[in-house]
């Protein structure tokens, strides 16, 4: 299944984001998350996303740009998390996260133990890791229509109609 820009527009309205408006400050330099930050964004959806999303890293790209572009606090806090992962990647495989091999990456989320953590913006370095980087693509992903397929939910949550949906006889 391909991520499209739909699904980002869809992704940016599920969080509130300006959602066309936020894509054209995508050239935006002034946010604490560039470059590399969106490549370890796009490594760690490598890992956490189901292996049938195509187009991973157009959507983390995308997203990111729309995301962090008037939230620096936040992206603050993604560029933290992703300083985090890094030194774990340094000290355990000599290399960024963002360097590592898929196998390797999933390795050192699984070795930090994100999975079973629970999700704290002012935590400990794991939980702020779960919560600025694999809770944030989790909930990008599964914000879309795409991602909702892929869940066996129709129309997700916080998707624009999904309310009115519910609401209109069948046809």
């Amino acid at each position: 299944m391909e991520l499209t820009r739909r699904d980002v527009l869809a992704a940016l309205g599920a969080v509130g984001a300006a959602g066309a408006g936020a894509l054209a400050l995508s050239e935006n330099d002034d946010t604490a998350v560039g470059d590399h930050e969106v490549a370890t964004l796009a490594a760690v959806a490598g890992v956490v996303y189901p292996s049938e999303v195509d187009g991973v890293e157009s959507f983390v790209r995308e997203y990111s740009a729309g995301r962090f572009a008037d939230r620096p606090e936040y992206a603050a806090g993604v560029a933290d998390a992703v300083d985090v992962l890094d030194e774990y990647g340094r000290n355990w495989y000599d290399a960024a996260f963002a360097d590592l091999d898929a196998d390797e990456r999933e390795e050192a989320l699984s070795g930090m133990e994100v999975d079973i953590v629970d999700p704290v913006p002012d935590g400990d370095e794991r939980e702020r890791v779960r919560y600025y980087l694999v809770n944030e693509l989790l909930y990008a992903l599964f914000s879309t229509p795409t991602g909702g397929e892929l869940a066996g939910i129709e129309n997700p949550q916080g998707h624009p109609g999904g309310t009115t949906s519910y609401q209109r006889r069948p046809q």
